[in-house]
C-alpha cells in the first residue's frame, strides 16, 4: 500500500470514528433513564433531590448536548475518556484490563476454527459429490443454522452441569476454563469456514495452472499443498480479519452465557447500569480495532499475493 493510499485511509477512519462518536454519544444521550440514580442504586443508597443535583452538575450531565459532546471529544483526543459510574476508574482502565481476556479468547476460538474447518473443507472439495463430502456440506449446514447461545447452553448443561467435566463459570485462568466459550464461538465458525474453504478450493482445482500440472506429471498432493492451497487462502485472509473483529465486539451473549471477565460481558454489564462514559468508550475502542484489523488485512495482501505488488 503506497503512502498515500495509507495516509487516505487513516482519514477515512478518522472521519468514521468521528460519525460512531458522534451517533453513539447522541443514543446516550437520548436514552430513557438516569445515570445518576442508578449509580447511586447500584451502590445501595439514594440520596435527596437535592444531592443528586449537584452530582449530575458535577458529571456536567445538566448541559447541552453539543457543549457535553464537545468536552467528552476533547477528552477522547487526550486519550481520557471519564471516570466509569459503577467502577469509579478510568474508562480506558477498565477497558484494557478487560481487552486481554477477550483476545485471549478470540485467537483460541480462531485457532481451533482452523485446524477444524481447513483439512475439513479440502477434504469435502477434494472429494466432491461423495460421501463424505454430502456428509460434511451437511454437517456445515446445520452448524451455520444453530444459533451460537443455544450452543453454549447446550454445552453448558450437558458437559458442565450434568457430567461436571469442566467448570460452569469460565473465569479465563486456565485452559479448562476456556474450552466451553471456545468451542462454542468455534462452532459456528468452523462450520461456514469449511464451506469456504470448499468453495475456494474448488475453484483453484478448476484453473488452468492445476490443469497443466496435471499434465506435466506433478503428484496431486504437491499440487494440492504448494499450489492450490496457498493460493486458496488468499480471499480467506480477509474473512479471518472480518472474524476476528466480530469476536472482539459481538461475544457479548457467550461470555453473559459463561460469565467470562471479556469486553462483551463489560458493555452488557454497562449498558444495565447505564454507564455512559463506558459505553460510548467501549463502541468507539471496537470500532477503532475493527477498522485497524481490516487496515493490516488489506496491507498484508500487497506481500501475500504478488499480483497486487505488480498492479502497485
Amino acid at each position: 500500500m503506497k503512502k498515500k493510499q495509507l495516509i487516505n485511509r487513516i482519514i477515512q477512519m478518522a472521519m468514521v470514528l468521528f460519525g460512531i462518536s458522534l451517533v453513539t454519544f447522541a443514543l446516550t444521550y437520548l436514552s430513557p433513564g438516569d445515570p445518576v440514580r442508578t449509580m447511586y442504586a447500584s451502590s445501595g443508597m439514594m440520596p435527596n433531590e437535592e444531592v443528586i443535583q449537584q452530582t449530575r452538575e458535577a458529571l456536567g450531565l445538566d448541559r447541552s448536548f453539543f457543549v457535553q459532546y464537545w468536552c467528552w471529544l476533547k477528552d477522547c483526543l487526550s486519550g481520557y475518556f471519564g471516570i466509569s459510574y459503577t467502577a469509579k476508574e478510568p474508562v480506558a482502565d477498565v477497558i484494557l484490563l478487560r481487552l486481554g481476556p477477550t483476545l485471549k479468547l478470540a485467537f483460541m476460538s480462531l485457532i481451533v476454527m482452523l485446524i477444524i474447518s481447513v483439512p475439513f473443507g479440502m477434504l469435502a472439495a477434494v472429494k466432491q459429490n461423495k460421501a463424505i463430502d454430502y456428509i460434511i456440506r451437511g454437517t456445515t449446514f446445520l452448524g451455520v443454522s444453530i444459533p451460537n447461545f443455544w450452543v453454549g447452553l447446550i454445552l453448558l448443561y450437558v458437559v458442565a452441569l450434568k457430567f461436571k467435566l469442566l467448570p460452569v463459570i469460565s473465569t479465563g485462568d486456565g485452559i479448562e476454563k476456556m474450552i466451553l466459550p471456545v468451542l462454542t464461538l468455534a462452532f459456528a465458525m468452523s462450520a461456514k469456514y469449511t464451506r469456504q474453504v470448499r468453495t475456494a478450493i474448488l475453484e483453484e482445482l478448476n484453473q488452468d495452472y492445476v490443469i497443466g500440472a496435471r499434465a506435466r506429471g506433478i503428484k496431486e498432493s504437491t499440487i494440492l499443498w504448494r499450489h492450490v492451497f496457498p493460493n486458496a487462502l488468499l480471499p480467506l485472509i480477509t474473512l479471518l480479519g472480518l472474524s476476528l473483529g466480530s469476536l472482539l465486539g459481538g461475544t457479548a451473549v457467550i461470555e453473559v452465557i459463561f460469565s467470562y471477565p471479556g469486553l462483551g460481558n463489560l458493555a452488557v454489564s454497562a449498558i444495565m447500569a447505564y454507564d455512559y462514559p463506558l459505553i460510548q468508550a467501549y463502541v468507539v475502542w471496537i470500532a477503532l480495532i475493527y477498522m485497524i484489523i481490516n487496515l493490516l488485512v488489506d496491507i498484508s495482501y500487497r506481500y501475500l499475493d504478488p499480483r497486487v505488488r505488480e498492479r502497485a
